[in-house]
């Protein structure tokens, strides 16, 4: 189907992608078709990273907090007016959905590839959006009229509207600054974790509650919108398959939905987008209960990482169709793409899925992706590749497609079964897992995944079926050194003999001692920042107890009394420590 109609649209010489990872490397992909120059900024970590090398242009950030990178409008702005851009494309997650970010671009008078700022202000509002959604009549679930002032605030709503409660950041998305209290006790503690979650991954902490659902299906809606009020829902999705509410495996369409159900998700979402003078590509998230009940969710005013499910499916090319949009350019008509074929995304993240999905930052020693029919691969690493601990866990996304659900299926068993990763940890021996499991292929006709599968009627299947990962040592170095550097902020790249810097005067060392430890030890279960103890010093704990918040790529660990006893505390709050790093002794 033709997708835009012909006519008259703003001229794009050059565009500065405000990312990084996989998503870079799709927007750069898409501005190649495009005839399009690209720029990309990059902290200190991703110097060397393949979205770098991709782009006609690279600047540097300086440093390697998101805060200081990714989420400083000041200096992504700067760079762009610098290299001469006339657009910035987000990409999904930072500044992606931030108002604020959108204002500003186009204050500096570069083209946003993205809703308006207003819009972006409205429906990523998520107790706004729910305002929105009630509207035009979509189907909600009870919640609170806006932010949650305080954990008691929290707890009151639990006691008043039953249990399970969602604790949500009203001003973020992806799962990020998101918590599900089952239990009255954990109510409070879950509220002041989702709020320092949310604070660390979008600048703002505010929270709202809502009544969730048990045992969901995740469903979305994926819609393309033009500056002259047409609204295409280009079709559905299945997220159901996540942990703590990240996603890992999406599929499209979404399976086993009744026409019903189907027409109902579309006509709100394109109503809940119409009424908020939408444009752009964006995404209307849903909850359907296993009795049927479907409830609206929240809007995504951005990308979706699974929008290549939708592309596979419609032959869409939704990063070009943003671009279009932001452009000038009109929909042709409101005609709806019929699917063709399945096609599942699996999510690839740097993650020990047999210690609890705990992220493990380090060396990709090996990358040897599958090929063949069906088959798309969309990475940013390769082999070599350093996963920083500063930045979100995903590496790569394997995205599978076929005629039918089952043939995607068999494809995807063989993809996976040739994917090969060394160094870091993978999540590839879940997917295979995944795989094997009749709820998910749905063997007797019905969907059996729900959105708390995997941590419940799954959990024990999967933790006979992995095994933890070794510990990450550092790659052997390279023959030639390559060293990134930078004048007045642009990259340059250099070749050096390896052994030139053992020489060098002040070199560090390429590993840190480890503290020795023994049976008292509380050790770091992921490397990353100590943000919070949960005890005080010499206090008695018992096993199983929460006694500090870690976080690292951008998501919370909590840390477990391993026995009983007194504990003294050893690391200190806001500490940036390695694996294993000893943080507490608890004698018994």
């Amino acid at each position: 189907m033709t997708l835009f109609a012909t006519g008259p649209t703003l001229p794009l010489r050059r565009l500065l992608i405000a990312n990084r990872g996989e998503i870079a490397v799709r927007v750069i992909r898409a501005c190649c078709d495009e005839g399009i120059e690209t720029v990309a900024v990059y902290a200190d970590a991703d110097r060397d990273a393949p979205f770098v090398a991709m782009a006609d242009q690279a600047f540097a950030l300086g440093g390697d907090r998101p805060a200081d990178t990714y989420l400083n409008t000041e200096k992504i702005i700067a760079i762009a007016q610098r290299a001469g851009a006339d657009a910035i494309h987000p990409g999904y997650g930072f500044l992606s959905e931030n108002a604020g970010f959108a204002q500003a671009v186009q204050e500096a008078g570069l083209l946003w590839i993205g809703p308006d700022p207003a819009v972006i202000t409205a429906l990523g509002d998520k107790i706004e959006a729910r305002r929105i959604a009630e509207a035009v009549g979509a189907p909600l679930v009870a919640g609170t009229p806006g932010p949650v002032e305080t954990s008691a605030d929290a707890l009151a709503f639990a006691r008043r509207h039953g249990l399970p409660i969602a604790i949500k950041a009203a001003f973020g998305g992806g799962g990020r600054g998101m918590k599900v209290a089952w239990r009255l006790e954990e109510v409070e503690e879950l509220f002041q974790s989702a709020t320092r979650e949310a604070l660390t991954a979008f600048g703002r902490g505010e929270c709202f509650i809502e009544q969730f659902l048990d045992r969901p299906r995740h469903i979305e809606a994926q819609v393309l919108a033009d500056r002259h009020g047409t609204v295409k829902v280009i079709g559905t999705r299945d997220c159901s398959l996540q942990r703590r509410n990240q996603k890992l495996v999406e599929e499209a369409p979404a399976p086993f939905l009744t026409p019903e159900q189907r027409q109902r998700i579309h006509d709100s979402a394109r109503a809940i987008c119409a009424h908020a003078g939408y444009s752009g590509a964006g995404t209307v998230e849903y909850l359907l209960s296993a009795n049927g009940t479907i409830s609206f969710l929240e809007v995504n005013t951005r990308l979706q990482v699974e929008h290549p499910v939708t592309e596979e499916t419609t032959g869409i090319d939704l990063v070009r169709g943003m671009i279009a949009v932001a452009r000038g350019a009109r929909l042709a008509d409101d005609s709806v793409p019929q699917p063709r074929g399945h096609s599942i995304e699996f999510r690839i993240n740097a993650e020990d899925v047999a210690r609890g999905f705990l992220p493990t930052p380090g060396p990709v020693d090996r990358f040897d992706a599958p090929s063949g029919p069906g088959i798309r691969l969309d990475s940013g690493v390769v082999a070599g590749s350093v996963i920083p601990g500063s930045f979100d866990s995903m590496m790569a996304k394997l995205i599978v497609t076929g005629a039918t659900r089952d043939e995607a299926l068999a494809r995807a068993r063989r993809a996976l079964a040739e994917f090969r990763i060394e160094g870091v940890a993978t999540v590839l021996p879940f997917d295979r897992a995944v795989l094997e499991q009749p709820e998910f292929r749905a063997d007797d006709g019905s969907f059996g995944v729900h959105t708390r599968w995997i941590e419940t009627d799954f959990a024990d299947r999967l933790a006979q079926a992995v095994q933890p990962h070794a510990r990450v040592t550092p790659a052997n170095a390279p023959a030639l050194l390559r060293l990134a550097i930078e004048i007045d902020g642009k990259r340059h790249e250099l070749g050096l003999p390896a052994g030139i810097m053992a020489a060098a005067p002040g070199t560090p060392a390429a590993a840190q001692a480890t503290a020795e430890t023994d049976e008292a030890t509380v050790t770091a279960p992921v490397p990353g920042t100590l943000t919070a103890w949960q005890v005080e010093d010499g206090a008695t704990v018992e096993a199983g107890q929460v006694i500090a918040v870690m976080e690292a790529m951008k998501m919370e660990t909590r840390v477990e009394a391993h026995r009983a006893g007194r504990i003294g505390l050893i690391a200190t709050a806001g500490a940036v420590l390695g694996f294993g790093a000893a943080l507490a002794r608890i004698e018994a």
